[in-house]
């Protein structure tokens, strides 16, 4: 269900719009473009000049390009519109330093390593943050839901959200294969069940052409 409404009155004053979309090459490798605009509600006084009502401030894209392991194999980023032309977009080459990372292996951890506080543009790398899921979801569609439980690859989505559990009531309706039954209570913490360990590998296609499980991204 949507948020309620507001208990008060209230005038808004700025749009953040971030936007992702991923695509099949015909060279077998994916693209994965992200785009944050920010635009105002009313005419923005800065330092550098007036930003009209309705002109972004930002507008700013990164894209990478993926193999099927989710290594990247070439990236690009580019700044439209800036708060400060001349300086806030002369980074936008830097992001090429992303090339060989992997998207589910140490990712975030390295992004905020080569590009955090000077060393890069705060939107720019905001966005490449949103990239390991948004990839994930793009390479799925060419792969079947592991439902039926044919198959000896866990589905890659259970384990990795609330409603996801493995001892919980959703995948024991529609993963019954994989369902594990809570342990009784002992008044201790459960020790994990299925949580991905350091061994597992690369994002690949099992026999039935499910999604094995990536490593667990760290933070």
């Amino acid at each position: 269900m949507p948020l309620p409404p507001p208990p008060v009155d209230r005038t808004r004053k700025h749009v953040r719009r971030v936007e992702l979309a991923g695509f099949k090459r015909e060279d077998g490798y994916w693209d994965i473009e992200a785009r944050i605009t920010d635009v105002k509600d009313h005419d923005y006084f800065l330092s550098s000049g007036l930003r009209p009502q309705g002109s972004p401030v930002h507008d700013m894209s990164v894209r990478v390009t993926i193999d099927r392991h989710m290594t990247i194999v070439a990236a690009e980023a580019c700044s439209d519109a800036t708060p400060y032309a001349g300086y806030c977009d002369t980074i936008a080459p830097a992001y090429e330093r992303v090339v060989g990372l992997n998207l589910f292996r140490g990712f975030r951890s390295a992004v905020k390593s080569l590009f955090g506080d000077l060393r890069g543009c705060s939107h720019l790398t905001e966005l490449l943050m949103h990239l390991p899921t948004a990839a994930l979801q793009t390479l799925a569609s060419e792969v079947q839901d592991n439902a039926g439980g044919d198959s000896a690859h866990k589905p890659f989505q259970l384990d990795r959200c609330h409603a996801l559990d493995a001892h919980g009531e959703a995948v024991r309706r529609y993963y019954p294969r994989w369902y594990l039954a809570p342990a009784a209570s002992t008044g201790a913490d459960p020790l994990p069940s299925s949580a991905p360990s350091s061994a597992d590998g690369p994002l690949s296609a099992g026999p039935a052409g499910n999604l094995s499980n990536p490593s667990k991204e760290s933070e």
